[in-house]
């Protein structure tokens, strides 16, 4: 079996949730990310998610699948969702799949509606 290494910090504030996603977000690790951050919005129910996804060395199509789920839960609750600090490689691939009609994508804090 392979077993993809992923890990998150939450953090949040005035009904802001803050994710920073480390490691890869592919089909392997996607399945449980998804069931944990689930639990976690339903849980916290914010008014805005933030993910941060400056350590993702890697993401694929379920990694796509997986931010797309959660924007559609965030407006299920109510709520907006937004990207930070991807590096250039996911950037590219949030750009490709067209991520920036669903939820601000921005490259750092400055700047950020948060």
């Amino acid at each position: 079996m392979i077993h993809t290494e992923y890990r998150y910090e939450t953090r949040s504030r005035d009904r802001r949730l803050f994710v920073t996603l480390y490691g890869e977000i592919d089909h392997h690790g996607a399945v449980a990310l998804r069931e944990e951050l689930d639990a976690l919005l339903l849980r916290e129910r914010p008014a805005r998610l933030v993910l941060d996804l400056a350590h993702v060395e890697f993401m694929d199509s379920a990694g796509l699948g997986l931010l797309m789920g959660r924007y559609r839960l965030m407006r299920e609750l109510g709520g907006e969702m937004a990207i930070i600090n991807p590096n250039d490689r996911v950037l590219k691939i949030l750009r490709l799949a067209g991520m920036e009609r669903f939820f601000e994508i921005t490259r750092s804090v400055k700047g950020e509606k948060i």
